[in-house]
């Protein structure tokens, strides 16, 4: 696989031997020379975007926000901004560009070049597409941000926004591994299902029962829904344990869901639509 293309399935952010897994070292570097990926440290690759958000942020004095500044505290997105997210004082010069995703916030408070993790995932969380929203707040308590801080923080909000932004904080998870989980149980919420990520299952094995964590869970409609790709099953010994796992689910009264990331990232009116229909076959 293309590392470009790889470094977006894994949410624009991969640690290198990740990124090896799923393409290849030489290619890797490849891309690396030719500026198509960016290190961010010994051990990180990136999506170049921050870097052009950077350059026209310092260019129109304006602070990188939203998400531009999600990708740059290194958190996994759905997809990389297609313009950079500027944010800038009301009624600043810079704010008339045409190739930025203009926001208006008080910069003056803010002294680095981007918005701080906690006023970063609450702009994302109030301004974004909730699927979205909830796939970068997933990330960020992933990478170490405080739910409790974050629930806080989005109940002080007030004016446009603040509802969405209020039930991201509440449902958001560091237990999703990754944005196509994310995304995927987004798509169950829209759909009118009550799901959770990585919920512990007990299911019977050959020497006694064993305990799974399917990547989205309806508890109630006895309903696992999983986020499959074939990139991420990077052994025969995980793609045969997945399809015991899904077997033995559906022999214990689970029922099994699996949706690829084409589906989840590129179709999901019907991932959707596919979701009510089962909620209204099933009983509660």
């Amino acid at each position: 696989m293309d590392p470009v293309e790889a470094l977006a399935m894994t949410g624009g952010v991969a640690k290198r031997r990740r990124l090896v897994e799923l393409s290849s070292r030489r290619q890797v570097d490849r891309a690396a020379r030719a500026g198509l990926i960016v290190r961010g440290d010994r051990s990180t690759y990136r999506l170049p975007d921050l870097d052009r958000a950077a350059r026209r942020a310092l260019e129109l004095g304006g602070k990188v926000a939203v998400l531009s500044a999600a990708v740059s505290h290194g958190w996994e997105v759905p997809a990389a901004p297609v313009r950079p997210w500027i944010m800038f004082d009301h009624h600043a010069k810079g704010a008339g560009a045409l190739d930025v995703e203009v926001v208006w916030g008080d910069v003056a408070e803010e002294t680095a070049l981007v918005t701080p993790e906690r006023r970063t995932v609450l702009d994302c969380a109030r301004r974004l597409p909730f699927d979205v929203a909830l796939c970068v707040a997933d990330s960020a308590l992933r990478h170490g941000l405080d739910h409790d801080t974050f629930l806080r923080d989005a109940h002080a909000l007030r004016g446009k926004g603040s509802a969405q932004a209020r039930e991201v904080a509440r449902i958001a998870s560091p237990l999703a591994a990754n944005v196509f989980e994310s995304a995927l149980r987004a798509l169950a919420i829209r759909a009118g299902l009550d799901v959770e990520p990585q919920v512990a299952i007990e299911i019977p094995g050959s020497v006694g029962p064993v305990v799974v964590h399917p990547d989205v869970v309806d508890v109630d409609r006895r309903l696992v829904l999983e986020a499959e790709s074939w990139e991420f099953h990077t052994s025969k010994t995980a793609f045969q344990r997945d399809c015991w796992r899904y077997t033995v689910l559906v022999l214990e009264g689970w029922t099994v869901l699996r949706f690829t990331w084409w589906q989840v990232m590129h179709d999901p009116d019907w991932v959707v639509a596919c979701l009510v229909r089962l909620r209204e076959q099933v009983a509660v």
